[in-house]
């Protein structure tokens, strides 16, 4: 199993934005000292507490603040972008981290960027796949270029250049194109078939149930399996929520604190989700009345915290529900106390008491092939 890091961001109304970008790109060069081997981070526009408005123009500020990380968007929320941009962008921003970036893609799920970019009553999917395919075919071909689609029409045939190469849109680094992951946030997402099936690999949501967790990879063995592909689980990313302390009872006051970041996280998502009717991801029985749906509950389920090896114990249970992953994304949220965030709240934590070495160490040097062939992994697959 490998360790990467996922961030939307989500920093409290009314602190310096300065100060919190500071902190989120911290955190990521942080990781990248770490031996995390991937870290995502997602945008929008209009949400001031999700700050980060472009996740790519974010990347490219640590390309050489890095130097072993795979970078990626977590998500492009492709309809709010011209697909002719996402390719010369994109495009540039993998050549600037030499080869280490990967695409992650979505229709984009906030109301209010969909709003101001004008396609709030739009077919925001079709939208999506339109996007994504132009951009491929962009990669694919040379110029001139002459894409019609129902959203976007894509042409230089008027002004294409041979001899000096004007009216060419640049290609990236990694050939065809970078790698391509999607997130989930909804049980059974069919986005995760669709994706398999197309060779796109999945990351499922940190605040999802783990029940709701283990039916992404149903649906993705369905997606590969209807192009002939072999579902492996070492493609397959789920992000965590995780605070590590040196004792249970530190990690728990400051993981469950109502002034702490991780209260403040799931709070404003729980309203949020409220707000639009979309109550179920935290709901284990999807007939549950909302009104029975507490703040308190969602966080006792979806938030791991404890000593090194309480951590180690839930990670377990965790994954006895969700069966085998190749990645776990460890995922941000605010630095309220940022002197114990960088002590506690990374994988650095782990690395310090023996059992916890130890246990990292192990998974580490096992290949995936070895949580496939154990007697657990098999009971766990015959769930699925």
């Amino acid at each position: 199993m490998k360790l990467g890091f996922f961030t939307m961001p989500m920093h409290p109304i009314g602190k310096d934005w300065q100060q919190s970008l500071r902190e989120d790109r911290e955190a990521f060069i942080l990781a990248d000292e770490l031996g995390f081997v991937e870290g995502y981070c997602g945008e929008h526009s209009t949400d001031p507490e999700e700050n980060i408005t472009s996740s790519a123009i974010f990347m490219a500020t640590l390309a050489h603040a890095t130097r072993r990380i795979k970078l990626g968007t977590g998500t492009l929320n492709m309809p709010n972008h011209h697909p002719a941009a996402v390719a010369s962008e994109i495009a540039m921003l993998d050549h600037l981290l030499g080869g280490r970036f990967i695409l992650g893609i979505s229709p984009g799920a906030l109301p209010s960027d969909s709003e101001v970019f004008g396609n709030m009553d739009m077919a925001r999917p079709a939208m999506f796949l339109e996007a994504i395919n132009q951009v491929l075919q962009i990669w694919a071909s040379e110029p001139p270029y002459n894409i019609q689609g129902q959203f976007w029409n894509i042409s230089s045939a008027r002004t294409h250049i041979p001899e000096t190469g004007m009216g060419t849109i640049p290609k990236p680094l990694q050939r065809p194109h970078p790698p391509i992951v999607v997130t989930a946030v909804a049980p059974f997402s069919q986005g995760i078939a669709e994706a398999a099936a197309r060779g796109w690999e999945p990351i499922s949501a940190n605040f999802l149930l783990p029940n709701w967790v283990r039916t992404h990879w149903t649906k993705y063995v369905e997606g590969c399996e209807r192009t002939g592909r072999v579902a492996d689980a070492a493609n397959w990313r789920v992000a965590k929520t995780v605070f590590v302390a040196k004792d249970d009872a530190t990690a728990k006051a400051y993981a469950m604190d109502p002034a702490g970041p991780y209260h403040y996280y799931y709070n404003t998502l729980f309203k949020k989700l409220k707000r639009r009717g979309a109550l179920g991801v935290f709901k284990s029985d999807p007939q549950m009345p909302d009104d029975q749906v507490t703040l308190e509950g969602v966080m006792e389920q979806l938030v791991i915290h404890g000593s090194p090896g309480r951590v180690v114990e839930k990670l377990h249970e965790f994954r006895e529900v969700t069966g085998d992953f190749g990645t776990l994304l460890y995922a941000g949220v605010d630095w309220k106390d940022p002197a114990l965030a960088r002590t506690y709240a990374t994988v650095e934590a782990l690395k310090q008491p023996a059992e916890m070495a130890r246990f990292i160490r192990w998974v580490q040097t096992k290949p995936d092939a070895f949580f496939e062939k154990s007697r657990k992994s098999q009971r766990l697959k015959s769930k699925r």
